[in-house]
């Protein structure tokens, strides 16, 4: 499993939206779910927490991008589940036109400037997967 690495505290913030809404594009979840789909997603280079997640998930929830309800699990404890919006599906539409302009115009960029990676570093920054 590769490092975590350390990322930008901004980067994390602008991407927060749009990983958030895909998971809860695929089901709906909670949060502990959400946090372990973000590592499974990442390969395990990003490692999330509550004090990080939770004021996502409420901002999305005030926004009307996804709503919350209140189940019992199996275990008999409850948890709150997540489910995204009719809005919250086109905020992600938005959000992924937004993030592909992003990653093009990188990608374009580190494809046409020579930048040194040390070695250290070599391992994580291998290229993304088409469409990614």
């Amino acid at each position: 499993m590769p490092e975590t690495m350390e990322i930008n505290k901004d980067l994390i913030a602008a991407s927060s939206t749009p990983i958030v809404l895909a998971i809860l594009a695929e089901e709906d979840s909670y949060g502990y779910a959400i946090l372990l789909r973000v590592r499974e997603l990442s390969g395990g280079r990003m490692e999330w927490t509550d004090g990080m997640l939770y004021p996502v998930l409420h901002r999305l929830e005030r926004l009307g991008y996804v709503k919350a309800r209140w189940e019992d699990a199996e275990s008999g404890r409850r948890r709150k589940y997540y489910r995204i919006t009719a809005g919250g599906r086109a905020q992600l539409a938005e959000e992924r036109k937004q993030w592909q302009a992003v990653h093009a115009t990188l990608k374009g960029i580190w494809s046409s400037v020579s930048i040194p990676i040390p070695a250290s570093h070599a391992a994580s920054a291998a290229p993304l997967p088409q469409g990614a």
